[in-house]
């Protein structure tokens, strides 16, 4: 498959590349925003907000409700269906979702998260999440960092968590689970989304595809993650993580707090494509909680149009990022 340069990061990391496009016909050659939806997370859930979406018939119907609104691809953590509080270790589960998210939504691009490494609450080990990977997701995504942040969940009696509680939460990944989780990736056919959290993961990017761990047919497609407890949210390291991003790299960017829209905004007028969802953030303005995800993509979406930015059609994002036509085996 030829990839076609106007879609990387590269062709416009150069600012006079950047102007010769903008100053002609602002946004509106830019290409088209592949609009991510994030629908639940691992982390927060009823507790801080009632219509997150937990169960499988609430993550499909809000999946649905999202791509009607302009999502071209559904990033998935799936819940235990006996305590929707902490995320599950069955396959099945994954399965099932992907099946009836297939169904009801028959090109939107899936994404199971997969994180590769090892994570901890407090010093417990979590279940990993790589037990996506055989559900056959076309994407997963791989946390290629390593980092250390604390967070507050509010209490949920329940599911025995009495009161609120500040949690320690440490991950880890190291380069043979790295390599394992994409050789992994490889043999299922799923294609990896590189998180990264921090300016100095784009290094470690970089020597993964020198050294040939990537696949050098397709664009590698990378979420940058700007959060408050890890990576500054201001312009100077948005525009530096541009401008070192490895050759032949799709840039999505996620923010996370008070300065989520304003920063996402300005991802998409440097030519990123953006993310939202509740797994990102629960509030669609400050004070008020988000009614649903496609409340969240909609504002995004509006955004962009009146930025002049076009919106990816699900057709457009998997020509963007390299991937054929939506899985039909479930």
């Amino acid at each position: 498959m030829a990839i076609d340069p106007k879609y990387l990061m590269e062709s416009y990391a150069n600012p006079i590349d950047y102007w010769e496009l903008f100053s002609k016909s602002g946004l509106s050659k830019f290409p088209p925003c592949v609009v991510s939806v994030a629908i639940t997370g691992g982390n927060q859930g009823k507790e801080s907000n009632p219509n997150l979406p937990e169960t499988l018939d609430e993550q499909v119907q809000q999946t649905y409700d999202a791509y009607k609104e302009g999502a071209s691809l559904v990033h998935i953590h799936c819940r235990c269906p006996h305590d929707p509080s902490t995320v599950t270790d069955d396959p099945e589960v994954y399965r099932e979702l992907n099946r009836r998210i297939r169904k009801k939504c028959p090109d939107i691009i899936i994404n199971n998260t997969v994180i590769g490494g090892k994570w901890s609450r407090n010093g417990v080990m979590c279940p990993p999440m790589n037990v996506s990977i055989p559900a056959r997701p076309e994407v997963g995504s791989v946390d290629i960092t390593n980092y250390t942040w604390s967070m507050m969940r509010k209490g949920r009696p329940e599911y025995g968590r009495p009161q609120d509680t500040l949690e320690e939460m440490q991950y880890t990944i190291n380069k043979q689970e790295l390599e394992h989780t994409l050789s992994e990736m490889k043999k299922y056919g799923v294609k990896p989304e590189f998180e990264l959290f921090d300016i100095g993961d784009l290094q470690y990017l970089r020597d993964l595809i020198q050294e040939g761990k990537t696949d050098p047919n397709v664009p590698n497609w990378v979420q940058m993650v700007f959060t408050p407890a890890l990576t500054y949210q201001t312009p100077d390291m948005l525009l530096a993580a541009i401008r070192h991003m490895p050759k032949n790299t799709v840039l999505g960017i996620v923010a996370t707090g008070g300065c989520q829209y304003p920063f996402l905004a300005l991802a998409l007028i440097l030519g990123c494509n953006v993310r939202v969802g509740m797994e990102d953030g629960y509030y669609v303005e400050k004070g008020v909680l988000a009614e649903s995800n496609a409340q969240l993509v909609a504002k995004i979406v509006r955004i962009a149009k009146e930025l002049g930015r076009p919106i990816a059609t699900p057709a457009q994002a998997r020509e963007i990022l390299g991937l054929g036509a939506p899985r039909m085996e479930f």
